[in-house]
């Protein structure tokens, strides 16, 4: 089992997973663009898919290759028992099979583009603290921008199977084509709402004007708890319409990194302490999910 730190960040508890990480190769069972941009990727990897819960993440690397050399971290969208997902989930069956979700961005990403179904990768994970401890609520809100829906899915299915009678989802994006596998929120029983800059699906706008239509004054709906992943100025921006309506939030931190294990201190945030002080925190080991109030969000205080 992973080594408890026994430090609280941001009222998170954090658990060294690194601590049991190993590098395997896994076969690339299917891969495949699902939306502009947008992959993806199923492994055969049988400990991150039976090991992780959600919100964690791996870091992905392509075996023999020094260009690009290092790994990237991957959210865990989804685990099955079967490679093609036809078998029915349940508690009784050993999942197998981990899926990743990536927008092609720079040169890891366009590499991996490349690898056909039976092609190999480094792995190592399941990584990060995820969302543990979120509190029970009613209504859970997950709130996703840009390819931030891909550690919020399982937040959902496990909210519902937890006890909360709605998970409703609130995604922005540039436009339509950015909205990849929506459909598979709405599968799982999860309310999906949506937000374009362009108007080309849902609402005209950011995700925080899908939020104010959403739970407008009078629509009689208000949310429990909301649990957001995204760019960190739409998080900002989340955990800012959180405070104002006094709902707690949960956001994981998209903060780039190259170990994932906590060695290489590429991905410190400014995380504030108890006492009322900041220190920078390790997004791939304290994190990356943190109580909204406290992060350092860029142009406050202590932001540095």
């Amino acid at each position: 089992m992973p080594s408890d730190e026994g430090a609280e960040q941001g009222g998170i508890v954090g658990t060294c997973y690194a601590d049991e990480a190993r590098v395997e190769r896994k076969r690339i069972v299917a891969h495949r663009q699902v939306g502009e941009r947008t992959f993806r990727l199923r492994l055969d990897a049988p400990v991150i898919a039976a090991g992780s819960f959600p919100g964690q993440f791996a870091m992905l690397r392509i075996p023999d290759r020094v260009d690009p050399l290092l790994a990237r971290p991957l959210a865990i969208y989804d685990t099955f028992h079967s490679a093609d997902d036809t078998e029915p989930r349940g508690a009784a069956r050993t999942r197998r099979y981990a899926d990743f979700l990536y927008l092609v961005h720079g040169k890891f990403t366009t590499a991996l583009t490349a690898l056909p179904a039976g092609a190999e990768l480094e792995i190592w994970g399941p990584l990060g603290n995820g969302f543990r401890r979120l509190p029970p609520v009613d209504h859970l809100v997950l709130v996703a921008g840009g390819i931030g829906q891909t550690a919020l899915l399982a937040v959902g299915r496990a909210a519902l199977a937890g006890g909360a009678s709605r998970v409703t989802l609130c995604w922005g994006a540039r436009q339509a084509g950015y909205l990849a596998d929506a459909d598979d929120f709405r599968r799982a029983g999860i309310d999906v709402h949506l937000a374009t800059l362009d108007g080309s699906a849902g609402v005209r706008g950011t995700v925080i004007d899908l939020l104010d239509r959403v739970f407008a004054p009078g629509s009689g709906v208000r949310p429990g708890h909301v649990a957001s992943c995204g760019p960190e100025p739409m998080m900002a921006a989340v955990a800012h319409w959180s405070a104002g309506r006094g709902v707690g939030c949960t956001v994981s931190l998209e903060t780039p990194m190259a170990c994932g294990i906590g060695i290489c201190f590429t991905c410190v945030a400014p995380i504030r302490d108890a006492a009322g002080g900041w220190d920078y925190r390790r997004t791939c080991v304290e994190g990356p999910v943190f109580d909204a109030t406290a992060v350092v969000w860029p142009g406050e205080e202590g932001a540095g």
